[in-house]
This record gives structure tokens, sequence and C-alpha cells, in this order.
């Protein structure tokens, strides 16, 4: 993880983790849905927003300039 001390100066977040997350609900749903199978179930309808992101990803949505741009223009609305 590029935040945890003894890595130099700690960076910006990318994004705030949510109360959900911060708490581990997200974590023990997740869990949930893998034991009672529902994400084998899940996994055909996910297909393609996976594909989609593998795209951007390949594009270079995610880079760190286009987060940077991203941020900006949030910033500025």
């Amino acid at each position: 993880m590029n935040n945890l001390p003894g890595n130099g100066m700690l960076k910006m977040r990318y994004r705030r983790p949510s109360l959900k997350t911060a708490l581990g609900i997200t974590r023990a749903k997740k869990r949930m849905n893998r034991r009672l199978g529902i994400t084998a179930v899940m996994r055909p309808l996910r297909a393609r927003k996976n594909y989609e992101r593998r795209v951007k990803r390949r594009l270079g949505y995610y880079s760190e300039p286009m987060k940077m741009f991203r941020l900006i223009r949030r910033l500025l609305k």
C-alpha cells in the first residue's frame, strides 16, 4: 500500500473509503456472498463492466496524470 508509514511521504488517496468499508461491512457482505455462491451466479453479469474497465486501463484512464486531471476538473466545477 502506498500510504503505509515507512514509505516516506504519505500520498493522497485517490478515493476516500466509504463508511461501510471502514466499518468492515463490505468485507462481511462479500464473504457471505462467496459462501452462498451468489458471486459465481453474478459473474456473467459483470463481464461487460469488467471489459469496459479493462479497455479504460489499457487506454490510460487510470494513470496518474489522468487521475490528477479528473481531480482538478472536479475541484474547478
